[in-house]
């Protein structure tokens, strides 16, 4: 399979699971200030899942630059990572329809952690069929040590969620700052376009 098949075909997925996310928010009948805290909850889910969805597209984009082969292997990582991002709508409505529900914090907490898990997975997949080099070693510890801090994070939320909601969201929200800029991820993108 090429590689621009296989990233047609996530982008794809990509794209139904953040229209499938959208549909879930419901409008506000009977619009005014004092019902428009009723959608917040709802619209803060959203907005995070959004968010979470955006940065692995993106830093699928970018470690998809680094391939030049698509074997088996690196399609079955890339369904894995994609079956996982795709939970990402249940668990966000879950967590909006029921914010100060642990076990939906706990839930959404889990998925963060699988999709981390799976990312990491085709990431090593991907960056197993690339030529070493020093400076690409110094990358792949780098993007490993933001890895675990995110599956730490994500592992925590789990926990946590059952003493403290807002202490697991801030544990399942952190990472994304660590991931929000892909060129800091995948540096050597950055070089070899200039």
């Amino acid at each position: 399979m090429s590689k621009s098949r296989l990233e047609a075909f996530s982008d794809g997925v990509i794209a139904i699971i953040i229209t499938i996310m959208v549909l879930a928010l419901q409008p506000v009948h009977n619009m005014n200030l004092m019902n428009l805290h009723l959608v917040l909850p709802t619209f803060g889910s959203y907005l995070v899942s959004f968010l979470f969805v955006a940065i692995y597209w993106v830093n699928h984009h970018h470690l998809f630059q680094m391939v030049r082969v698509v074997d088996t292997r690196i399609l079955w990582y890339n369904m894995n990572l994609l079956f996982w991002l795709s939970l990402f709508p249940w668990v966000t409505a879950s967590v909006g329809e029921n914010l100060g529900n642990p076990l939906g914090i706990s839930l959404y907490a889990c998925v963060t952690l699988v999709c981390g898990i799976s990312s990491n997975l085709l990431r090593r997949e991907v960056e197993r069929h690339i030529p070493q080099d020093h400076d690409h070693h110094l990358h792949h510890l780098r993007r490993n040590r933001r890895s675990v801090i995110a599956l730490s994070c994500y592992f925590g939320g789990i926990v946590i969620a059952w003493v403290s909601i807002p202490a697991a969201i801030l544990l399942v929200i952190f990472p994304m700052m660590m991931y929000l800029f892909a060129d800091k991820i995948f540096p050597e993108q950055k070089m070899k376009s200039t």
